[in-house]
């Protein structure tokens, strides 16, 4: 089964008169457990492929499938839904909540799907503890190192057992040594968790552990 599948997708936005393509009919089979690094230069559509396929963007043409259910045609309220149960997310910016600690930070994402408090805790600390902030779970964002909130992202896009984990640039603000730790963290927690993943990258260093490297220009997506 694929974790994730694109069927000519395009992305068009209106500037007066003139088209502007975004995402320029992609198709993309990404399958149980598989990694895939999607490089390409700034612009090129990168984002736009990532957010097509977390549902933070519809599509102008063409077909989405997550774990075989298709959320092209589905409505603001369904694609929340499919947001909070079936994809991680890891953003370029981390995007932690600053006044709560790196617990409460995955534990809210328990909260909008209405689990059972105890159990998420469970989850939210076994998750901290993987990652090695077992130490570090009751600090807020701003008492934790770069490398250290990177990890605590991650951690909570893990947080509701996504079937696809998608990661926009996770290694953008770090050394290279925590670079490689933060990926062999995602690594990990994909492989344990029979996730699949599409990490966007611009660092060549870390396409190594991708099972497969892909790569888009000017919105169209080479053929890898």
């Amino acid at each position: 089964m694929s974790a994730l599948k694109l069927e000519n997708v395009r992305k068009v936005y209106q500037s007066g008169e003139d088209e502007i393509v975004a995402l320029d009919y992609a198709s993309l089979d990404v399958g149980d457990a598989e990694i895939v690094a999607l490089v390409g230069p700034s612009g090129s559509g990168k984002t736009t492929l990532l957010s097509i396929a977390g549902g933070l963007l519809s599509p102008s043409e063409g077909h989405v499938m997550v774990a075989n259910d298709e959320i092209s045609g589905y409505d603001p309220k369904q694609l929340t839904a499919f947001r909070r149960e079936s994809v991680g997310f890891v953003f370029q910016n981390v995007n932690l909540v600053p006044f709560l600690t790196a617990r409460e930070n995955l534990l809210v994402v328990a909260d909008f799907d209405r689990r059972d408090k105890k159990k998420a805790t469970a989850r939210a600390d076994q998750l901290l503890g993987e990652l090695g902030l077992e130490n570090r779970k009751a600090n807020l964002p701003g008492q934790l190192s770069g490398g250290e909130r990177q990890r605590v992202a991650v951690g909570r896009a893990f947080m509701n057992e996504p079937a696809l984990v998608l990661i926009d640039e996770p290694t953008s603000a770090l050394d290279t040594k925590l670079g490689e730790q933060v990926m062999e963290l995602i690594v990990s927690e994909v492989r344990a968790r029979d996730t699949a993943a599409v990490i966007v990258t611009h660092d060549m260093r870390m396409t190594h552990y991708a099972d497969r490297v892909l790569t888009i220009v000017d919105g169209t997506l080479q053929p890898g």
